[in-house]
């Protein structure tokens, strides 16, 4: 799932072909690496999405907008002053590197023609955005790499711009046919790896797909090549670096397993997929949009989650660890029982106990088997009695307490075990909002000075079934417990997972008895909204939603049922249609 340099080839063609010669209309930073171009021209207006994330560079063309902070950041202000209603001259990739050159004409304060350059550069931890004049002296970038960072070039503003040569790789569009056997030959490593780490912008799965098409086995020494063997790799190489100039590309995703294994810029034949497991692109924004959409939504939600996650997470500890010593404790007055008996026993037959004796045999009157007490010879039989009833009720005022301090706890255990899966199914900020409300008033976060409570504006994720049923999921558990006893009516069916923390599911029964399919498709639902996601098989709990009550005093979300069917079943859910509100 490299972003690589065929990728970018694919990218720049796609570029060249919708915004040369447009202009710029805005110029957004939603995210601190992330800049979000308007661009208006000829093909009426797109947006340029261009993220410099360490975990996930990228550039793509989109026609949705994203939200930007109240306080523009100083790298978007700088761009705005310069490049705001910007023409793009041209865009450009050096030769297959992991980098993409916006050529950008504008008029300065003067009224002059000036050229600037924007540079996105895509390469995983060392991305970033660098804005340079004409004379390729950097203004400005999204990152400052200094030289206590990085020996090899530092990206400051006054420093001259240039890319560094950190490998020994050839360019696979300038190398010639003679060549090609030497790059593969120079290190003793498998043809695969070779492949990757001779040449510019080749990713392991390039190299991969390489192999296949020649026929030569990925993991093959380079040192036991045959003649043919280079020959049909060179062919190959040859291949993709012409289709790359002829600007040959086919955008496709590979699925394994009902899930995407990897996309590419050109046809990925290496899987062995069937057509039906490969999806096809017109073009390489689509592909990157569909294929990072969620991936890029679950990584920046994560960051911003990571206080509560730390939150939650040492609470859940904190109470693991007092449940284990309290059922330890618990376990401990089991033996409270024996020592009532041995006090009954001794009030009945101790008249016959010998002074400093140091146990008595009796007959047990509760299962009629000889029993053999311990006494403390220094006392008599009438106060060994006393000191054994006076365990037996310290014993039982401690089980008594231990049986409802273990249920708060457990409890407790299994409310914040929710609002880790709430975390975890949490894909806009919004949905974050709602579950630190949910902390702060279980006391986890302190509401700070006089602070009202914040307005809810995250919803419930909402499906439509194969047969046209509307399927809520409800994302936390404040979002739970309207689900099911505000919006849901007695009608209606709820679903969750068995025995672990998961949402709740309710289908919307108009009143009408629902087909067997809705019913699979719901319990889908809940399995892949719970801790059971990824599973083959979760069991799930479902009944009519008037025969789910909630206990009085109970935490949000907790509810009881005691008529309910289940089934069994996966947690794919990719055949379903999910409606934004």
């Amino acid at each position: 799932m490299a972003f690589d340099g065929v990728t970018i080839a694919a990218i720049v063609n796609e570029l060249q072909e919708k915004i040369t010669g447009c202009r710029i209309y805005k110029i957004a930073q939603p995210e601190k690496d992330e800049l979000l171009l308007t661009i208006k021209g000829s093909v009426g207006q797109v947006r340029l999405v261009m993220s410099a994330d360490a975990s996930l560079p990228l550039i793509y063309l989109t026609d949705k907008n994203k939200t930007s902070p109240m306080t523009a950041p100083n790298f978007c202000m700088l761009l705005r002053k310069h490049l705001q209603n910007a023409r793009i001259i041209s865009v450009t990739q050096p030769g297959l590197e992991r980098i993409v050159k916006l050529e950008l004409e504008h008029l300065n304060e003067l009224g002059d023609i000036c050229r600037k350059y924007l540079l996105i550069e895509l390469m995983g931890k060392h991305s970033n955005i660098i804005f340079c004049d004409d004379q390729n002296v950097i203004i400005d970038s999204i990152k400052h790499i200094s030289g206590m960072v990085s020996s090899v070039r530092e990206v400051l503003p006054g420093r001259e711009y240039f890319i560094p040569k950190a490998q020994d790789k050839s360019d696979l569009l300038q190398v010639s046919e003679i060549e090609i056997p030497d790059v593969l030959k120079a290190k003793s490593l498998p043809v695969y790896k070779a492949i990757y780490t001779g040449f510019t912008g080749i990713s392991p799965c390039i190299a991969h797909e390489i192999c296949y098409r020649s026929k030569v086995d990925a993991d093959k020494a380079t040192g036991a090549l045959v003649e043919n063997e280079i020959n049909s790799i060179s062919y190959q190489l040859l291949e993709l670096a012409a289709n790359i100039r002829n600007k040959k590309f086919e955008p496709n995703v590979v699925y394994e397993n009902n899930q995407p294994a990897e996309y590419a810029a050109i046809l990925l034949t290496s899987f062995g997929a069937s057509e039906d497991s490969i999806k096809r692109f017109e073009d390489i924004s689509q592909l990157l949009e569909y294929y990072y959409a969620e991936k890029n939504t679950i990584t920046r939600i994560r960051q911003r989650s990571v206080d509560l996650r730390r939150i939650v997470q040492t609470a859940l500890e904190r109470n693991i660890k007092k449940y284990d010593l309290q059922v330890k404790q618990l376990e401990d007055t089991e033996k409270r029982e024996k020592y009532r008996v041995y006090g009954e026993l001794l009030n009945a037959y101790g008249y016959g106990v010998e002074p400093g004796a140091r146990s008595m045999e009796a007959l047990n009157y509760y299962d009629n088997e000889m029993i053999t007490i311990p006494l403390d010879p220094m006392i008599t039989a009438g106060e060994n009695a006393k000191k054994y009833f006076d365990k037996y009720q310290k014993l039982k005022r401690t089980y008594e307490a231990l049986t409802s301090l273990t249920k708060e706890t457990k409890d407790e255990i299994e409310h914040l075990s929710s609002i880790s899966n709430s975390l975890d199914i949490a894909l806009k900020e919004e949905d974050l909002v709602q579950i630190k409300e949910e902390l702060i008033e279980s006391g986890y976060i302190r509401r700070k000075g006089n602070t009202k409570k914040v307005k809810i504006t995250s919803k419930p994720f909402h499906y439509l079934s194969s047969d046209g049923y509307h399927i809520y999921v409800g994302k936390n558990n404040y979002q739970n417990e309207e689900l099911t006893f505000k919006f849901a009516s007695g009608n209606d069916w709820w679903f969750h997972a068995k025995g672990m923390p998961g949402s709740h599911v309710v289908v919307k029964s108009n009143g009408e008895e629902l087909p067997d399919r809705v019913f699979e498709e719901a319990g889908r639902l809940a399995a892949y909204y719970s801790q059971a996601r990824g599973q083959e098989k979760a069991e799930i709990d479902y009944t009519l939603k008037r025969n789910v009550k909630k206990p009085n005093g109970s935490k949000p979300g907790f509810v009881v049922y005691y008529t309910n069917y289940s089934l069994v079943i996966d947690s794919d859910i990719s055949g379903l249609q999910q409606i934004e509100e």
